[in-house]
């Protein structure tokens, strides 16, 4: 989904250019991010940027899938929010290598703050850190009585 409606947007916007979905709150606007997450590093130009910060992906998505597959089958929501993870992180890093920058279109936005625009694949981590997050606490696991 992720590849697919970024490819929508190249095809529909040039860079920077939108149209408005709900009056006041959401547009969606082609924007670039040559940054890393929330458009950190977005204004930063050093040498082989773009490289750096494809094999830092690649290390994080790596450590990422090796730390899924050593989960038991039982804790489905943990796995379910790294699946999500590591898929919108390598939507991203697809971008980031092919094109340099990673594609970001969803503005949301209310009296004149924006927040960070975004894209599927942002979407998707967003989910799976919330997924992961009640994995930690236990949300969804059947509960023990305690002996007295």
């Amino acid at each position: 989904m992720d590849q697919i409606t970024k490819a929508m947007v190249r095809s529909s916007f040039e860079l920077h250019q939108g149209t408005e979905v709900i009056a006041g709150f959401l547009d969606l606007t082609r924007v670039h991010n040559a940054g890393a997450a929330f458009g950190m590093m977005n204004t930063m130009d050093f040498p082989f940027k773009t490289a750096i910060l494809a094999l830092v992906a690649t290390v994080a998505l790596a450590g990422l899938a090796a730390y899924a597959m050593m989960l038991p089958a039982s804790q489905r929501l943990a796995r379910m929010g790294l699946a999500l993870i590591v898929g919108g992180a390598a939507g991203n890093l697809i971008d980031r290598i092919r094109y340099g920058y990673v594609i970001d279109f969803v503005d949301f936005y209310w009296r004149g703050w924006h927040f960070w625009a975004f894209n599927v694949a942002d979407a998707a981590i967003t989910f799976g850190v919330v997924l992961m997050i009640l994995d930690i606490l236990g949300v969804g696991r059947p509960r023990v009585s305690r002996a007295v």
